[in-house]
């Protein structure tokens, strides 16, 4: 069976990038050879549809799961037509997720877990001033108390005034949510309780991530 993984790098150690319509590739692996292509994803930079496109992509290519950290409802509504699996709040790299997957830790969900346009943003490299969305949380590619840096290209602004980098983003970290997309639009309350628990455990996980990062790179910094 093949399932398609959302991925920052084309390669198994890249780390799960969170965004499905959005991310920078794809790649497939068959579960049962362990054989895997990556596809730089062509709708990533596309103006609107990115996520109905990229889905398109993903059932083209033969997947039946995927595996990603967010999913907006337009995409999910073509993948679930189509009877593939989505499992969303994925983390860590793509050698991690597929042996989670395989071992059964992870379970499809019901639901998107994003809004639409989730991951859009500035496609040029180092896109300098971006507004942040002003909740003082430093999560993603823009680290610290509102005053974070957006950076890179095909990134979320990021948090507060910072200047871009040339170049594009190093190390890979996720972005955080576009603004006016931080909350999902006004809906039963159950709903949206479940959507806030869902973001909150990826931003948690996320963090850790970011975290362990920081301590290996520290650590290494100091020999």
């Amino acid at each position: 069976m093949k399932i398609a993984v959302t991925a920052s790098q084309p390669d198994l150690e890249s780390p799960v990038d969170p965004r499905f319509g959005r991310c920078e590739y794809f790649i497939i692996v068959d579960t049962e050879t362990g054989q895997f292509e990556t596809y730089e994803n062509p709708h990533g930079t596309a103006t609107s549809g990115a996520g109905i496109q990229a889905a398109q992509f993903v059932i083209d290519k033969g997947a039946k799961v995927v595996l990603t950290g967010s999913c907006g409802p337009n995409a999910f509504q073509t993948l679930q037509a189509a009877g593939v699996e989505v499992i969303v709040g994925v983390s860590g790299s793509i050698k991690e997720a597929i042996e989670k997957y395989k071992s059964g830790q992870f379970q499809p969900t019901s639901q998107p877990n994003a809004p639409s346009h989730f991951g859009a943003g500035p496609t040029e490299p180092g896109a300098g001033f971006q507004p942040g969305f002003g909740r003082g949380m430093g999560m993603g590619r823009g680290m610290g108390m509102g005053r974070g840096m957006g950076m890179g290209r095909r990134q979320a602004p990021g948090f507060g005034g910072g200047p871009g980098f040339p170049g594009g983003n190093r190390f890979n970290y996720p972005p955080p949510p576009p603004p006016g997309d931080v909350f999902p639009p006004t809906g039963p309350l159950q709903e949206e309780l479940a959507y806030l628990r869902e973001q909150t455990e990826m931003i948690q996980r996320q963090l850790g991530d970011i975290l362990s990062r920081l301590e290996a790179l520290e650590k290494k910094d100091k020999k």
